[in-house]
């Protein structure tokens, strides 16, 4: 059972302005940003983390660039599917304005019945379809780290609000109609584990504290749950 790191890129332009993202080109850190993943860099330099995945998008490439420099080698794969919630005629719009739409309101109450209005520009799509690649994502790659690098491997995959709450949601059992519950701020760590029997989640939006403890010990026996005996991780 490996444990994943999820991260959200650090704050960018678009967050500080209120607008939505999405798949825009061109949208990197800003100096908060570059700021803030210098420090997550640092806090899980020591970490022996086996792989670093990361969106496409430009944010995330820099806060998992931020996240290698840190360290001594390696690298960042690349899976579109970690990329953001495909917004479509959405994409760009203040979040003030899109507020208006009715749309909106279903987006925060009843988010699984959402797919979002298509656009010449931008691909769209639901936020069904969102939540599932995301979690096919971490999950497919969670077995292949567990495969190659045994089941106490610790990895890193860098994404968006939206999406890292999609997959905790799943990993909660909560179901995406109460992914709005969840918090993912920029720069932030949630951390799951993914067992035989159910995930468990280890932190979520995680930006201050710790995270060696997230260093799976040797189990004390065959039984042994995520995170110690007790089946969470321990405190700061």
């Amino acid at each position: 059972m490996p444990t994943v790191l999820l991260v959200r890129h650090g704050r960018t332009t678009a967050n500080s302005s209120g607008v939505l993202a999405g798949w825009t080109p061109g949208i990197g850190l800003d100096d908060t940003g570059r700021q803030q993943v210098a420090r997550l860099g640092a806090n899980l330099a020591e970490l022996p983390i086996a792989r670093i995945v990361s969106s496409p998008l430009q944010r995330c490439q820099e806060t998992a660039a931020a996240i290698l420099a840190a360290r001594s080698g390696g690298e960042v794969l690349t899976d579109d599917r970690l990329g953001e919630c495909r917004y479509g005629g959405w994409t760009g719009g203040k979040i003030s304005e899109l507020a208006k739409d009715p749309l909106w309101r279903t987006v925060q109450d009843h988010p699984s019945a959402v797919t979002f209005p298509p656009s010449d520009t931008f691909e769209h799509e639901s936020l069904r379809e969102m939540s599932a690649r995301a979690v096919a994502a971490v999950r497919e790659t969670d077995a292949a780290v567990q495969a190659e690098h045994g089941e106490r491997a610790l990895w890193v995959a860098v994404s968006h609000g939206d999406v890292i709450k999609a997959v905790l949601a799943d990993a909660l059992g909560m179901g995406l109609d109460g992914f709005q519950r969840i918090v993912a701020g920029p720069a932030s760590v949630s951390a799951v584990q993914y067992t035989a029997r159910r995930p468990f989640v280890l932190r979520l939006n995680e930006s201050l504290g710790q995270l060696h403890d997230l260093v799976a010990a040797p189990p004390a026996s065959g039984d042994a749950t995520p995170g110690g005996v007790t089946g969470t991780a321990t405190e700061d």
